[in-house]
This record gives structure tokens, sequence and C-alpha cells, in this order.
């Protein structure tokens, strides 16, 4: 919430199984300061996730005025665990991110 209230604070976000909701309550969305980033901001979250499915965090992010990107990690609960998470998009993270600052 900090980079909502102050855009220099971050270049960008990298957020790991952002918490949306409380689980099995999507009535509570966690994205009331969404419309105030202006940080550029990746989201990587797990197919399983039970604080938010793909697409509520897809709709979530029409929020944002920035930049974003959301990776989706098939079969990944919340928290990406090492064994599912690190095989396929954890090397590209640097790159993407890179990318969406420029």
């Amino acid at each position: 919430m900090l980079a909502a209230d102050d855009s220099t604070a971050a270049d960008a976000l990298l957020l790991l199984s952002y918490p949306l909701h409380p689980p099995k309550e999507p009535a509570k969305p966690r994205t009331d300061h969404f419309g105030k980033l202006q940080t550029p901001a990746l989201f990587v979250h797990g197919t399983r996730d039970p604080f938010g499915s793909i697409a509520e965090l897809e709709t979530a992010l029409h929020l944002i005025p920035a930049k974003t990107e959301l990776i989706s990690i098939e079969g990944a609960p919340h928290g990406l665990p090492p064994g599912i998470f690190s095989s396929d998009a954890a090397p590209s993270l640097p790159s993407r991110l890179q990318a969406m600052m420029e």
C-alpha cells in the first residue's frame, strides 16, 4: 500500500500470491488501493490459490492504472511452493520486471 501512496517508493512491484480476498470470501476484496497504483506491477499467482482465482485477479488488475502483468502458475496453491513455482516462471522474473520499467 506504500506504493499506492508514494509512486517513488519502488520502480516496479513483484507480488507473489497476492491475497486478493480472504479464502471463500470474494465479497471482501483487498483492492481499495489498486486505483492509486502508478507503479508497474508483476503478479505471480497459482491457479489453486484460495485467496483469489486467476479470473478474479485478472478483473482486479483492470483497477490498476499502471502497467500490469499476470503470470499464472498451473496447479500452485497460495505461497507458490518451490517445487511448483521455480521450474518455469522464476528464472524469467528479473527480465520481466526490467521490461515493465522501460
